[in-house]
């Protein structure tokens, strides 16, 4: 039992800390376990924190992954369309957006765990080119002999928005990938100058480096958030895991893995 037996006033704030870290750690029953879809862009900080969440609260969880957007069999959409199992899905919220209007998501269960910017990946040791400016970023497209971008949320936005605003759509030779791991490895392996992608997904990724980061005038800050999957069989389960990664305990992870925290519900 908490007692509170001196200044009331903040007692109810201590409380309500109290129950949040409770909530969060007290073990769940041995037997649940959540399955989770998760994009590229969030997959950084959630590697970092599960085995804290599965050794404090007794939940198990199985990954399974899949691209925000998109077209083809790879994406989240397409998985849960054709029966995947999955109680949690985190990608962008674009994607998630989708995924809301098809009636997937459980109501009122998503949140906003973190957002990133976009960024300019070469390979590791390479010279890092200056992309500070508009200018400058268009200067060092033009140059590069081929071009590396996902062809989810991200690419989907350089794509149709900000190569045809510069005026290279035709100039450039782009190569997408479904997956920003593979365009992380078009770099790594030297098949590409660059890759333009979230910074979430260049930080951890094997072989290459952060140039740096996209002038704010064409900037993307993606935001990864996470839902309950409708129709879930481990819904107390899967929220728990949702409020983790929202919670201030998640925050350093989340940072040193290139995204700014939001734990911000819709």
């Amino acid at each position: 039992m908490i007692r509170c037996l001196s200044r009331p006033r903040r007692c109810g704030g201590s409380v309500a800390t109290v129950l949040v870290w409770a909530l969060l750690t007290f073990p769940f029953a041995a037997s649940a376990q959540v399955k989770v879809l998760i994009s590229g862009g969030f997959s950084g900080p959630y590697e970092k924190l599960m085995p804290e969440f599965e050794r404090t609260t007794g939940i198990k969880v199985a990954t399974a992954s899949g691209s925000s957007q998109g077209t083809g069999p790879q994406t989240i959409a397409a998985q849960l369309e054709r029966g995947v199992p999955a109680d949690v899905v985190i990608l962008s919220r674009e994607g998630l957006t989708g995924l809301v209007a098809a009636d997937r998501i459980a109501a009122g269960t998503d949140v906003d765990l973190a957002q990133t910017p976009l960024g300019v990946a070469v390979r590791a040791g390479a010279p890092k080119p200056d992309v500070r400016t508009v200018d400058a970023f268009k200067r060092v497209l033009l140059e590069a002999r081929t071009v590396a971008v996902p062809s989810s949320t991200s690419g989907i936005f350089l794509m149709k928005e900000v190569f045809p605003r510069l005026g290279i759509a035709e100039k450039i030779n782009v190569k997408q990938n479904p997956r920003g791991t593979g365009a992380a490895a078009m770099v790594a392996s030297g098949e590409a100058d660059i890759a333009v992608m979230p910074v979430s997904e260049i930080v951890h990724a094997p072989g290459i480096e952060l140039a740096g980061i996209v002038a704010e005038e064409i900037q993307l800050h993606q935001i990864f958030a996470a839902a309950v999957v409708a129709g879930s069989k481990e819904l107390e389960a899967a929220k728990r895991l949702i409020a983790f990664l929202a919670s201030e305990r998640a925050a350093p992870a989340i940072r040193s893995g290139g995204m700014e925290p939001l734990g911000k519900r819709h």
